[in-house]
């Protein structure tokens, strides 16, 4: 069986409090052999991290999410620099730049709250550069500034627009800044099919999987719970869009993780 990683899941949500040993091992036996569980804050970065030294095919992103910064400290590196050279902390994030809640937020706070989200974004990239660290970057209906904000750090670190569901074109400029995109469970999903045409446009070593999970189960397990282990029927959707086998995916997306994150271990 193909063995493939899951680079982005939140083993610390309350979803898994209850049994997260079981879904470590439904990931194993699905040959899912390395999980990345991501930091949403400091809290949540370092509970990921006790995740991490409990199992051995767990490694940790430690970052703040941009939807927190209402929680965050004016200045977030010095937590961040300390978790940032645990041997088992492989990348900073999720961080980045998100307006599609620009609702739940005061208009008249809302150029506040973009310029806070900016300053800690620049924060962690700057942790990133300094630990010999990439990102994983959440991005949603801020592309153009998500992007002139990571053009300074260019050649210093790259970063990984994980869950990726925009267009190929969006995809192409991403890529042609030297980062890369990330696929979920949206692959297999009815209304997906602008995804699935990005997957297919994407060259080996330009993307990886993750679940997102406790979200964005895919087919046949939409509406529930998702976990690592369904990285598995991810790849076999990818498998069919891309129309190679399960192993040249295997040695595709493992070889660009290895490649992105550069503490993970073989």
């Amino acid at each position: 069986m193909a063995t493939f990683y899951d680079t982005h899941a939140h083993l610390g949500f309350p979803e898994f409090a209850g049994d997260l040993p079981d879904v470590i091992e439904r990931a194993r036996k699905a040959e899912i052999t390395k999980i990345i569980s991501i930091g949403t804050d400091l809290r949540a970065s370092e509970n990921a991290l006790d995740i991490a030294e409990s199992f051995p095919d767990v490694y940790v992103a430690a970052g703040w999410h941009p939807t927190h910064v209402a929680e965050a400290p004016d200045d977030v590196r010095p937590g961040l620099r300390q978790l940032a050279h645990h041997p088992k902390v492989v990348a900073i994030g999720e961080t980045g730049l998100d307006y599609h809640r620009r609702g739940e937020v005061p208009e008249d706070h809302f150029d506040h709250y973009k310029k806070r989200q900016a300053e800690i974004f620049r924060q962690q990239m700057e942790v990133a550069a300094e630990a010999g660290l990439n990102c994983i970057i959440h991005q949603r209906d801020a592309l153009e500034d998500t992007l002139a904000a990571m053009a300074p750090f260019a050649g210093r670190i790259r970063g990984v627009f994980h869950c990726f569901s925009e267009s190929v074109e969006s995809m192409r400029r991403i890529l042609a800044a030297g980062w890369l995109v990330s696929f979920t469970g949206i692959v297999t999903f009815k209304n997906g099919a602008n995804v699935r045409q990005a997957l297919a446009a994407a060259a080996p070593g330009q993307f990886m999987f993750e679940t997102d999970c406790p979200f964005l189960a895919p087919v046949p397990f939409r509406g529930k719970r998702c976990e690592p282990a369904y990285v598995k029927e991810i790849a076999e959707a990818a498998a069919l869009v891309r129309n190679c086998s399960l192993d040249e995916l295997s040695a595709a997306t493992c070889a660009t993780a290895h490649s992105f994150f550069p503490k993970l271990m073989f």
